[in-house]
């Protein structure tokens, strides 16, 4: 059996050499949706990073919630404010957090801001959709398989669904790769900080979904907690036409499109 080149699998921006066009025009696209629509800072710590971007809806219903990648090291929520302009066109409220990177902070500290930047939102009084890309959709399935009560016992289980866009949820596999030099993750705090081997969460739901270019590792990812979690509570898993690692969350800027519609029916079903 051939083993598997993680480095080749995991290292999207090798993959995609077209990807600082990708994301320069992430840049333009937040600028310019921002600009037109200036959102709410709320504020969940005290580093310059613990922030959230709300760009408000009409509705009172839950709350879209989308977490950015960057393999926990780059980028930040200015990149992706044009990621609530579908969801805003339906009415529907959408935070987009920042937090602190590798290797200032640990994965485990990320997710453990990510705790915090939710429990901000859940202040607001409506429940949470939680959705995000790469690390973002590792950190929002790690906010659904959360033990709220044991985080914080005043507060209720504030996330009703996650919807992960080439999620990562096994993280060993990248110990080895150069995405691990600012991670510094050794075999255990790499499981330590995979959702994929907590205790699955008991409510909920959860997407997992993929662009259709992505290397086999992200396929394996995604189907593998699809079919795990789908033992307790509803999942699906689904990919992204024609995507590669950076496109994969265009379609969030689309009101009409099929992931758009999707979070919708989930935040309002």
């Amino acid at each position: 059996m051939t083993a598997v080149d993680y480095e080749a699998e995991y290292n999207n921006r090798a993959r995609v050499p077209e990807h600082p066009a990708v994301m320069a025009g992430w840049v333009r696209d937040a600028a310019e949706y921002r600009e037109r629509n200036p959102p709410r800072v709320l504020r969940y710590g005290p580093g310059e990073r613990h922030r959230i971007d709300l760009f408000a809806g009409n509705s009172d219903g839950p709350i879209v919630v989308f977490i950015h990648g960057g393999y926990w090291q780059a980028l930040d929520a200015s990149s992706f404010s044009h990621c609530a302009r579908g969801l805003n066109a339906h009415g529907i409220s959408v935070a987009v957090p920042t937090y602190d990177l590798c290797p200032a902070v640990s994965v485990a500290d990320i997710i453990t801001q990510t705790r915090k930047a939710s429990r901000e939102l859940a202040k607001l009084g409506q429940p949470l959709v939680v959705s995000g890309h790469s690390a973002g959709g590792h950190l929002a399935a790690c906010m659904l398989a959360t033990d709220w009560t044991a985080f914080d016992a005043s507060l209720k289980n504030p996330v009703k669904a996650a919807y992960a866009i080439s999620g990562l949820f096994d993280l060993p596999p990248l110990v080895g790769t150069s995405i691990n030099k600012a991670l510094a993750m050794d075999a255990a705090s790499a499981k330590a900080a995979s959702p994929l081997y907590w205790t699955p969460p008991a409510q909920g739901r959860l997407d997992a979904v993929v662009g259709d270019n992505e290397s086999a590792e992200y396929f394996r990812q995604s189907r593998t907690i699809v079919a795990e979690w789908g033992r307790g509570i509803a999942t699906r898993f689904d990919t992204v036409p024609d995507a590669n690692h950076f496109t994969a969350i265009a379609p969030l800027a689309d009101s009409n499109s099929p992931m758009v519609l999707r979070l919708k029916e989930l935040a309002r079903g």
